[in-house]
């Protein structure tokens, strides 16, 4: 018996020590608690020993400039990071105390006496502007200090967040050296946010704005959304969703706009309203909504002087007009820029903008017209360059289309030199898998930032363009939210990774996305490179697997109708034309592809010449961009040597094999992922893996009838008949609004 318990304890001795051992080794990699992904990349969570070390020397206490409300949350953004990596807050410094070693110093542009490099400083505040800041490890009366200076209370606030960021990507204290600024200084995001807190193309559960409950209940959610988008420098929030509804505007609803702008203010966020064009005439208030009406002009100036009467900082007005049904001013034969200006100069004694949404297109003439949906924004806009007033600026899809996993940049981004642009993303992956597929969007963005427009034949990117390179007229960049009421924000954890890479990229457009998912990465999970490598390498090669399994080779918009949820290339029975995919692909016997070149649509003539010279010859068009810009024979021989048949295939088949890829790395990170988010993760791979084959097997079905081609030798066909597929539906998919 004796021999029994000393065999027990020496095997339960055994277990605890193994078990400490692995808990000090995986500190820093697995959490005993799961995680249900609220906190985002601002987890803070404690840091390993060393690490903990040498920072708790670094962050002995907390010394701010005079309390504002800006001052106020960037220190106490700096006692909760903190408190979570070290376990303890610092102290905070009383003002005209001597600092001590290790105090977080905050200093706008009067540097505190006794700085030891106080001239290098100002020479970096002066090249970081308004809105950056600057970080260094420097010397304060003799005592080693952490500096973070700026020119404003915002700049702190900005460079306390990117001292946090580093100390949880594991950069010691004395390794941090940061001077920035954004590259453009209008960065927001568009909530398609409706007042009944349902979100048009929405996946992550209601909104969160309570319009109900507001402005007398404030949701504290919505001070962690600031945080989020503070930390990233996102600067603007345009509340409600472009469809928008006239009561927006009535005096309660900008009451409880004005509850939600007094939590954003602190973090340097204004808010917007998205308007309808009609909203004097649908509240009954003037008998036309025509923009050259004096009376329509007044009522809009005094809208506007209200608004402002109650939210003094607010920044302006988004504005969907003769698109997609909606109304604008050429329901009175009026252009965009008599709309626009109408709004601009009731908005403009408070310094309020107004963003004129470019994403406009109509219906052809006749039923069996055909036009070219990618062209009708170009031709209603370019003509109205430098006939905008200016403080408005025209916001652009990335894409002519829509949204889609993969477009060539806008043809209005470098036609356009006299009209500052705004770059509107997708964040809520609308045509992307929604919050199912894991589908990094940072290289898409990064795709089209870098996008070379040639305006005016010389070098001049689409990130150029918006910075105001071509003629000195700064734009800014808009995402369109992927945020919800679910828990962790986004619907998936890894959609976090796209809000994370759209700010970040707002913040400066030259980021690269591959750094900007290791940053992600390393906060959200752990920042060593057994968990970062492999996360990466999935995120980096999502989007691509994605477009393989979709819409290869420069397709587009073969969705689904109306949910844009699964595959439907067959759709042709719309009451318009461009709202059926056959429209877009036009298999038959002969071959695939819409042509935009000369003996097509000639939409490739509204490129820069150099870049339509490329585009319009198939052996210089990228592989990507094929059937975006040619209509060509199923035996057209690709660059690989293989006919166009059988490489699409090939596409789809590697769509579908990638995701199984990624599905096997995120199971080799089983022992370094809390259980709650890896389950969640590895359940949503699971039905991508699914939606992928099934992706495949429809479109190649469908295909395959068109063409009547047989399969290339060797491939799978498709587990049913083509009339399976077609008979699939969906009428209560999400977020179709």
């Amino acid at each position: 018996m004796q021999y029994l318990l000393r065999l027990v304890r020496a095997r339960f001795m055994a277990a605890f020590v193994l078990n400490v051992v692995l808990g000090l080794v995986g500190t820093h990699l697995a959490h005993a608690a799961d995680e249900d992904g609220y906190d985002l990349w601002l987890r803070y969570r404690p840091l390993p020993a060393a690490q903990k070390t040498a920072l708790a020397a670094a962050a002995t206490g907390i010394a701010a400039p005079d309390d504002t409300p800006t001052v106020r949350a960037a220190g106490a953004e700096l006692k909760r990071g903190l408190a979570g990596m070290l376990g303890r807050a610092p102290d905070a410094i009383p003002a005209n105390a001597k600092v001590r070693a290790g105090t977080i110093v905050l200093a706008r542009a009067t540097l505190p006496a006794g700085l030891a490099d106080a001239d290098a400083v100002r020479r970096d505040l002066a090249g970081v502007g308004r809105e950056g800041y600057v970080v260094r490890r420097t010397r304060q009366d003799g005592v080693p200090v952490t500096l973070i200076a700026a020119n404003s209370d915002i700049g702190l606030l900005y460079g306390s967040f990117a001292w946090l960021r580093q100390l949880q990507l594991g950069t010691a204290p004395d390794g941090i050296a940061l001077a920035d600024k954004p590259a453009l200084p209008l960065r927001v995001l568009n909530h398609w946010d409706n007042l009944d807190r349902t979100v048009e193309r929405g996946y992550a559960g209601e909104s969160i704005w309570n319009w109900w409950e507001l402005p007398n209940i404030i949701d504290p959610r919505y001070t962690d959304y600031a945080r989020a988008n503070a930390s990233l420098g996102i600067n603007g929030s345009v509340l409600n969703n472009v469809n928008a509804k006239a009561e927006v505007l009535s005096p309660a609803f900008i009451a409880k706009a004005a509850a939600i702008a007094n939590v954003l203010r602190p973090y340097g966020i204004r808010v917007y309203l998205s308007v309808r064009w009609s909203t004097p005439l649908e509240l009954k208030e003037t008998k036309t909504a025509d923009p050259l009406d004096p009376a329509v002009a007044a009522w809009w100036a005094r809208k506007a002087d209200e608004i402002y009467r109650t939210i003094p900082d607010f920044g302006g007005f988004l504005v969907k007009a003769n698109s997609e049904g909606q109304p604008g001013p050429q329901d009175y034969g009026r252009n965009h820029a008599d709309g626009a200006n109408m709004l601009a100069r009731a908005l403009a004694p408070h310094k309020g903008i107004v963003m004129w949404r470019a994403f406009v297109y109509n219906p052809p003439a006749h039923p069996n017209q055909v036009s070219d949906r990618a062209a009708q924004a170009y031709d209603q806009f370019k003509p109205l360059d430098g006939k905008f007033d200016k403080n408005v600026l025209v916001q652009v899809k990335n894409g002519a289309i829509d949204f889609q996993p993969r477009e060539p940049a806008h043809p209005l981004f470098g036609a356009m030199p006299d009209t500052p642009l705004v770059m509107e993303f997708q964040v809520t992956k609308e045509y992307l898998g929604f919050a199912t597929h894991l589908a990094y969007l940072g290289p898409l963005f990064q795709e089209t930032l870098r996008f070379d427009t040639r305006a005016g034949n010389r070098p001049m990117t689409v990130a150029r363009v918006l910075e105001g390179a071509q003629d000195g007229r700064v734009g800014g960049i808009a995402g369109v939210a992927n945020i919800g009421s679910s828990r962790n924000w986004t619907g998936s954890t890894f959609d976090q990774a796209n809000w994370y890479a759209y700010g970040r990229l707002a913040w400066n457009p030259d980021l690269d996305s591959r750094a900007i998912a290791r940053e992600w990465a390393g906060q959200t999970f752990a920042p060593d490179a057994r968990v970062v490598d492999p996360v990466v390498a999935m995120m980096m090669r999502s989007r691509e697997a994605l477009v393989d399994y979709m819409t290869p080779l420069g397709l587009h918009h073969i969705m689904g109708t109306g949910h844009h949820y699964g595959p439907a290339p067959w759709v042709d029975d719309l009451a318009r034309a461009d709202w059926n995919p056959v429209y877009y692909h036009r298999a038959d016997r002969n071959g695939i592809g819409f042509d935009r070149t000369a003996k097509g649509s000639n939409a490739v003539a509204q490129y820069a010449p150099d870049v339509a010279r490329r585009f319009a010859d198939p052996a210089t068009t990228p592989p990507e961009f094929l059937l975006w810009f040619h209509h060509l024979p199923w035996d057209y021989r690709m660059p690989d040597g293989r006919t166009l048949w059988t490489d699409l295939i090939a596409h789809y088949d590697h769509g579908v094999a990638e995701v199984a890829a990624m599905q096997a790395e995120w199971q080799r990170l089983r022992p370094y992922v809390d259980a709650r988010r890896f389950d969640d993760v590895a359940q949503r791979l699971a039905q991508q893996q699914r939606e992928a084959a099934w992706w495949r097997d429809a479109c190649i079905a469908y295909f395959q009838h068109q063409s009547g081609l047989p399969l290339p030798a060797g491939v799978r066909p498709p587990a049913q008949p083509l009339d399976y597929y077609r008979k699939q539906a969906f009428p209560f998919a999400p977020g179709h609004g």
